[in-house]
């Protein structure tokens, strides 16, 4: 394996995890595509990486408030439903079309991404600047 794919594609995975953009993504392509690896070995490998980066990554979010935990509880709950679901199917549904399973859904998550219209964020709603900032002489107040 060429050393500076594997540091790009490992520290293109812990960033685009640590924004919650699916770090995974790249990796399962690097190990699948230019590694060679299986990709049951690939996904393997993936999730050990995510573990690490994940605390990481958890820290300081927390510590800047930006978890609502009764909401990622359920989510946790659910997603280790999911987990157990998903490693039971990814046994027994052949590689091919693993692979090509998880090609359609980057494909359609990038299509989503591009196309889709995100609603808007429940802080951007607010009238009046951001907490701590004082509104400049040409901004409008809310009424």
């Amino acid at each position: 394996m060429n050393y500076l794919w594997m540091a790009l594609a490992g520290l293109g995975s812990g960033i685009l995890g640590a924004m919650g953009m699916g770090g995974g993504g790249i990796l399962i392509i690097y190990l699948t595509l230019i590694a060679g690896l299986d990709q049951r070995t690939s996904q393997g490998i993936n999730l050990l990486l995510f573990i690490p980066c994940a605390v990481a990554a958890l820290i300081p979010y927390a510590r800047k408030g930006l978890i609502r935990w009764k909401t990622a509880l359920w989510f946790a709950l659910l997603g280790l439903a999911g987990a157990a679901l998903g490693t039971y199917l990814s046994g027994i549904i052949e590689t091919s079309l693993l692979r090509k399973g998880f090609a359609i859904l980057l494909a359609a998550a990038g299509l989503f991404q591009l196309f889709c219209k995100a609603p808007p964020c429940p802080a951007h709603r607010r009238a009046g600047p951001p907490p701590g900032r004082r509104p400049g002489p040409n901004s409008r107040r809310a009424s």
